[in-house]
């Protein structure tokens, strides 16, 4: 069972790195692309391109945790047009990306959070063209909302993921990071995977603003529900580091709680 936090507000990973090994991914968040104010063509992590003086803390912090065991994913998208930008001029700023990765050697795949409405031909092109430069190895994931797991239509992303996952791009999705944001449920959980997706490859995630200090314990109750029923539950993650509960003072805390449900019902 993966512990995965989204990771965008770069407040420092000194506490998470006294204990990584709780931690299995940080997804580092948001790649966008657009016009810098020159008029040229760039790639930017969040409103800052990524090879900003900025980040160099951040870089340096996951390298580190990279170093430790902790899988560092890079995420495109969220709210925004990252993907029209980028499918509008595929040639110019695809290579801008494959450059970062390349670049920051220690991140091993990308998150794919399309919330806005794209062809399927062009998330294929992109699936098969990330392979093509990184290879089978390369983790591949992606994020819908719930319900687009739930049901078979339409999503935020105009296509049916069901008609992706069935595709010959779809197997290389190593799994679904999920936004049960307000419906982080075992019940939300037994509705996807009676959709026909496997448990190991769903990852269930939450809002840390959804639980305080107080009613966190309900989300690790939910969470071991789905742990003793699917064994290969792929796991759970967090939007975002910043304030994950329970204790906001500490946000580390929010996968030891998890890992510790991972361990009791494996030795069972």
């Amino acid at each position: 069972m993966k512990t995965i936090y989204y990771y965008q507000t770069f407040v420092g990973l000194d506490k998470a790195l006294t204990h990584i090994e709780d931690i299995d991914v940080i997804n580092v968040s948001s790649i966008h692309f657009g016009k810098d104010k020159n008029g040229g063509k760039s790639i930017y992590l969040n409103d800052n391109k990524p090879y900003d003086k900025l980040f160099n803390d951040l870089w340096l912090q996951t390298e580190k945790a990279s170093v430790q065991g902790c899988t560092i994913l890079l995420m495109v998208g969220g709210a925004g047009f990252a993907y029209k930008e980028l499918f509008r001029d595929f040639t110019t700023y695809y290579p801008l990306l494959r450059k970062l990765i390349h670049d920051k050697s220690w991140i091993r795949g990308i998150d794919l959070d399309i919330e806005e409405r794209v062809t399927i031909g062009d998330v294929k092109m992109l699936i098969n063209q990330l392979v093509l430069d990184f290879g089978e190895d390369f983790i591949i994931t992606m994020a819908p909302v719930s319900a687009t797991l739930q049901n078979d239509g339409s999503s935020m992303a105009g296509f049916s993921y069901k008609d992706l996952y069935l595709s010959t791009e779809g197997k290389h999705i190593r799994w679904f990071n999920t936004q049960c944001y307000y419906s982080f449920s075992a019940e939300t959980y037994e509705s996807i995977i009676g959709n026909g997706y496997p448990p190991e490859k769903v990852v269930m995630g939450m809002e840390s603003g959804q639980f305080t200090e107080e009613t966190f314990q309900n989300a690790l109750s939910e969470v071991k529900k789905i742990k003793e029923k699917y064994p290969t539950f792929a796991g759970v993650f967090d939007w975002e580091y910043l304030n994950a509960p329970p204790d906001k003072n500490d946000p580390s805390q929010w996968a030891t709680f998890m890992k510790q449900i991972d361990f009791h019902t494996n030795v069972r």
